[in-house]
Order: structure tokens, then sequence, then C-alpha cells
């Protein structure tokens, strides 16, 4: 049974896939043949749409047909959005990040017919991605750019360009750049709340501080920044900071700490899928055994590092990485050979990036392995290349930390001037104040006591007018849910009861026909009393009471409702609970009547202050303030009222043809 069941589910797997090929070949057949270009676009979209994630050569054949016809027939924002969606799969899958840029230049040639800022900073986020790993410089110039082109209110995605700007900076050694990116990101992350990336930007300026030399307080910064990740659960930023301290550790020479920290680092690499980190921990720890003369874990390592798959020819940061740790390997075990081609290889990538410290680090080893082939005039060339790079690079860093530390002391200084200035202005605006004050106070103090007695009159009379108004509008309210229910039990009392003993007395007499006329009027009378006043609010409580209330609704009309209903039973005194009822089925009574909808959802919600009620619904929607001065439209006005009386708060969400949405809160 088991095996059929199998089987069965195999067959279906297999028919299903079939039909999704012969679709998409469907489309493709269709893209081909037919003359039209909408219908022409729309194939192969739908071929792009049908292959991405699941044939990334149809995929990319297929966006790169879709652009050239879009920009041939000025569908310049479809080509873009095409271009935007194809790099990531040029730049991985396709190898070819060249390629990528050229598309995207080839559609930005037209950006001036583009008014979508959101494309047009995509373009540009997009295309700095791809040279990421090709070029560095023209990373940082063309997130610059997407930063421009973003508009103001897509305020993620502009605090997005200025970390990924940082980060590239901070690689390029432009460390000053580099901490005003990583200080902007922040600001604008905060803004909108989001912890996660507000931490992805401190890392950016620990990282600051150590790349400038500040390794103390980088390390103290570092630890309030992995117990405010580990009191927030975010483990996944504990690897970056555990394996960024490891490599302080090891430039204080702090060698025992530095394994300490990779191995925390290599820790918390649990569900991590980061493959740069794993590459660099694994790297790092490679060349830590190697220094330490232990074979055998550098050996282990270096077998992890040749196990995690990255492209070689587009991913030049991990090939640089993986290389210097491989040459290093192959340097150690005697194959000098091969060594000295990884060791070429990263020198190339690490020139090909411009990250100057790995073009070092790169020539040195290639001095040392020239040196262990016996060719010692490229290794004494390689060396002086490393010292002079050494020497350029300490001068350069030591500008920056000049620049750095004068950066912090000028900040200090113009808050401190700032500080100064403002004191002093307002120290003798406040004696100028006085002097005027002094000056003018006997001649418009009379003016002024006046007006503030008038004012106050009539604010006061405005406040008593209003209080007066809503305690009229209250106790209407009241008299006539009064009124309601002495005219519910009159009818429930005295025409019920009769209408009964008329129906007992035709089921004697056996008229049939009679008794089915009385029951229907027995039963109008009963909902006419059940609306005049709600029996079940009494009997069921609130909650059970709305719930009845939807039911009947669903019921007796097409309308489709559904609904969310936390238990508020006992939150309200009965006088509130019977506006809350009156408010939820007069809210509905005018979808019903008036929103012309096909749906309609109620939630309840109770929080920890206060009772959340929302009614929204598909309909036809109106203008709130023109139906609210309607002096006919008396159901807003009532709804309005009854919420006040419960110091609730009313919004009122609503467009025409475009639904409605009724908020009401009440304190609890």
């Amino acid at each position: 049974m088991n095996i059929r069941i199998v089987l069965f589910f195999l067959l279906l797997i297999s028919a299903s896939q079939l039909v999704k090929a012969q679709d998409i070949e469907h489309y493709k057949y269709i893209a081909t043949t037919n003359k039209n270009t909408e219908i022409i676009l729309e194939s192969l979209d739908s071929v792009i749409s049908k292959s991405f994630r699941k044939d990334e050569d149809v995929f990319i054949d297929y966006s790169l047909k879709y652009i050239e016809l879009a920009k041939k027939h000025d569908y310049f924002e479809s080509a873009a959005k095409k271009a935007i969606n194809l790099q990531g799969p040029l730049t991985s899958h396709g190898n070819d990040p060249y390629k990528a840029v050229s598309i995207i230049k080839g559609v930005l040639a037209y950006k001036y017919k583009i008014k979508d800022s959101f494309l047009l900073g995509s373009l540009y986020n997009r295309k700095a991605k791809a040279y990421q790993s090709v070029s560095l410089e023209d990373a940082v110039k063309n997130y610059t750019l997407a930063i421009d082109n973003y508009a103001v209110k897509d305020t993620l995605l502009r605090a997005d360009n200025y970390l990924f700007r940082g980060q590239t900076n901070s690689n390029l050694g432009n460390f000053i750049e580099a901490g005003k990116d990583f200080n902007k990101a922040y600001s604008l992350y905060q803004s909108t709340g989001r912890i996660n990336y507000m931490l992805y930007s401190q890392q950016g300026n620990i990282a600051m501080l150590s790349k400038n030399g500040f390794l103390e307080e980088a390390y103290k910064e570092r630890l309030k920044f992995i117990s405010k990740a580990i009191e927030l659960e975010r483990p996944q930023y504990l690897v970056t900071a555990y394996y960024n301290q490891a490599l302080d550790f090891k430039q204080m020479g702090k060698f025992d700490k530095e394994f300490e920290s990779l191995l925390n680092a290599k820790n918390s690499l649990k569900g991590n899928e980061n493959n740069d980190l794993i590459l660099n921990i694994h790297a790092k720890l490679c060349e830590y055994y190697l220094r330490a003369n232990d074979i055998t874990n550098a050996r282990e390592q270096y077998n992890l590092l040749k196990s995690i798959p990255f492209k070689e020819e587009s991913e030049l940061l991990k090939s640089v990485v993986f290389n210097g740790a491989k040459a290093r390997y192959l340097l150690k075990t005697g194959e000098y050979e091969a060594s000295l081609l990884a060791a070429l290889k990263k020198l190339k990538n690490s020139e090909t990036l411009g990250h100057s410290e790995e073009v070092m680090d790169s020539n040195l080893l290639i001095s040392e392995i020239y040196e262990k082939l016996g060719n010692y005039k490229d290794a004494l060339i390689n060396k002086n290349e490393y010292l002079s790079k050494r020497n350029s690079l300490f001068s350069e860093n030591k500008l920056n930390s000049l620049a750095f530390y004068q950066s912090r002391y000028e900040s200090e200084k113009k808050e401190k001037e700032l500080f100064e200035k403002t004191a002093n202005i307002e120290r003798l605006q406040g004696q100028n104040d006085e002097f005027k004050r002094q000056s003018i106070y006997l001649s418009i103090a009379g003016v002024l006591l006046f007006g503030i007695i008038l004012l106050y009159r009539a604010q006061r009379q405005h406040k008593t007018n209003k209080l007066l108004q809503e305690r009229f509008s209250q106790d209407l309210l009241i008299s006539q849910e009064e009124e309601r229910k002495r005219i519910s039990n009159d009818l429930h009392d005295g025409l019920g009861q009769r209408l009964l003993v008329l129906k007992n007395k035709l089921i004697a007499n056996g008229d049939l026909e009679s008794q089915k006329m009385v029951d229907t009027t027995i039963e109008e009378v009963r909902t006419i009393t059940r609306d005049l006043h709600p029996f079940q609010l009494q009997e069921l409580g609130i909650t059970k009471a709305i719930e009845y209330t939807i039911s009947e609704i669903d019921e007796n009309t097409g309308l489709f409702i559904s609904s969310e209903i936390d238990n508020i039973d006992n939150v309200f005194t009965k006088e509130q609970e019977v506006n809350i009822y009156r408010i939820v089925q007069e809210a509905l009574s005018n979808v019903v009547k008036h929103a012309a909808a096909e749906a309609t959802k109620l939630t309840v919600t109770k929080a920890m202050s206060s009772v959340i009620i929302a009614i929204r619904d598909n309909g036809s929607g109106f203008d709130f303030p023109e139906k609210y001065q309607d002096t006919k439209s008396l159901g807003l006005k009532t709804l309005l009222e009854r919420t006040k009386s419960l110091n609730g708060q009313m919004k009122v969400q609503s467009r025409k043809e475009n639904g409605t949405l009724l908020e009401f809160q009440f304190p609890i």
C-alpha cells in the first residue's frame, strides 16, 4: 500500500513538472512566433517568472531578450525592473559582473525617461553590487548615485546604500568617509526603528576604530556590542564581532586571544549560511595553526576551505582569502610551485580590488616563496615592494589616524564652541528681552490684562457650551435607549403575548394557514424587539452579542462577513456595553445599507489599556467631510457622539471606490 502511494505521488510530481515544462515551451513559442510587441513581452515575462531560481540560463537569456525589446519600444521602466532582477544571476550564476554592468548602463542611458525614483536608485545600487567583486572604487561611485537618486521617503533604501558604501570605503582604506557613512546609516536606521541594521552600522564604526589603530577602544566598544547582541537575541552579529576581534588580537600580538576569538566565531556559525564568514574564519584558523606548526589541524581547516563553493573568476574577495590560506599551507608543506601560483592569484585579485593591505601581504608571501625556491632576485624585488607598500600604508594609516583624531577633535571643539556661542546669545538675548519688557510692560499691561480676561471668558463660555452640547447629546442617547427599551418591553409583553394567545386559538381551531401568518408576525415582532433593545447583551454578554449580530447579518444578507473577536466581557459597565454594541450595530448597518460592499471584516482587539474595534469593507466608499456635513446623514454623527461618551477615539479612512475603514479605540 505504501509503495503504491509513493509511486502515485512520484507520478503526480512528474506530471506537474511536465506541465510546467510544456507551459514554458508554450510561452517560448508565442514569444518567437507572434508579431504583437505587447504579447511578446507578456510571453517573455511568463518565461522569466517561471524559470526564476529554477533554470538560471533560461532566466538570463529571456531577461536579456525582454530588456532589448522593451528598450526598443520605449518601455523603459519595464526594462529597468528586469535589469535590476538580472544583476544577481548574471554576477553569481553567469559569472559575468561586467555583463551585468553593461546591461544596467544600457538602461541608464534612458534614465531621463524613467520617472520612478525607486527604479533609478535600484539600478545604481545593482550596478554597485556588480562592481563590488571587480572594482571597489566604481562600487563607491554607484552607491553614491543610488543615494542621490532615491527619494527622501525611501529612508531604508538610502540607509542601506550608506551602509554598503561605508563597508566598501572601509575595504578601500577610506576610513574617514567610511565612518561618516556608518554614522549616517545608523541615524537613518534609528529613525525607522530598525535595530538589526543599527547594529550593522555600529559594527562598521567599531571596525573604523580598529583600522585607525584604536585597538583598545575598539575592544571595549566591541564587548558592549557583543553584550547588546546577546541581550537582543541577535546571534547572527556575534560571528563578525568575534572574527574582527580576532584580527585585532593578532595585530596586538595576543595570539592566544586571537585563537579564542576565532573559536568563538566558529562556534557562533551554527545556522549561519554566509559563505564569506565561513571562508574567512576557516582561513584564519588554518593560518593560525600553520604559525603554531600544527600541520594536522591546519590540514583539517584547509580541507574545509576547499569544500566551500565559490567562483574564483567573479568572487574576487573570497578568492583573495582562499588563495592566501592555500599559498601558506602549500608553502608550509613544501609544495612551493603550487604555493607560488596561489600567491600570485591572490596578488592579482587584490590589485584588481584595490585592497592595499592584501596587496602588501601578497608581496611578502611571494617573497618568502621565491626565497624557498632559491630565486633570491625575485624574492628581493617582492620584499622591496612589500616594504615600500608597508611604509606607504603606514604613512597613509598615520594620516588617517591623524585625520580621525582631528575629525573627533574638531567635532568636539565645534560642539563646545556652539554651546558657548549659544549660551552667550541666550544671555544677551535675555538681557535685551528684559530691557524691552521693562520699557513696554507699563504701556501694554492694561491692554494685555483686558485681552486675557476677554479670552478667558470666551474660552470658558466655549468650553461650557461644548460640555452642555456633549451632555445633551449623551442624555439624548440615554433617553433614546430607555425609550427603545420601553417600546421593546411593550411589544414583547403586550403585542407579543396577544399574538401567542391568538396562535394557540388558531392551533385549537386547526387553522394552519392563519397560524403560519401569525408565526411570521411573531418573528417580525421579535426581530423588532431585538433591534430596539439587545436582550442578548444582558443574557450573553457583549462579546456573544456582537457575534450574534454578525451571524444575523451573515444569515439574512448577501454580505460576506468575517470576524476576529477578543473576549471583552466585564471590561466595561453595562451602559458602556450598550453604547459599544450600538456602535457595532450602526456601523454594520451602514455597510449593509449604503456601502454596496461584497465583503466586510470586523475585529475586536483587547490591548493592555484599550479596546480597538475595526470594521473594514470593500464597498464604494465616501468622502467623509462631505458626508459628515450632510444634514440628512445622522449615522456618522451618532457614531461620533457614542464614541465621545465612552471617552474614545473614532478614525475614518475612506475614498470613493476604495472601501472604508472605521476604527474605534476605547480606553479601559
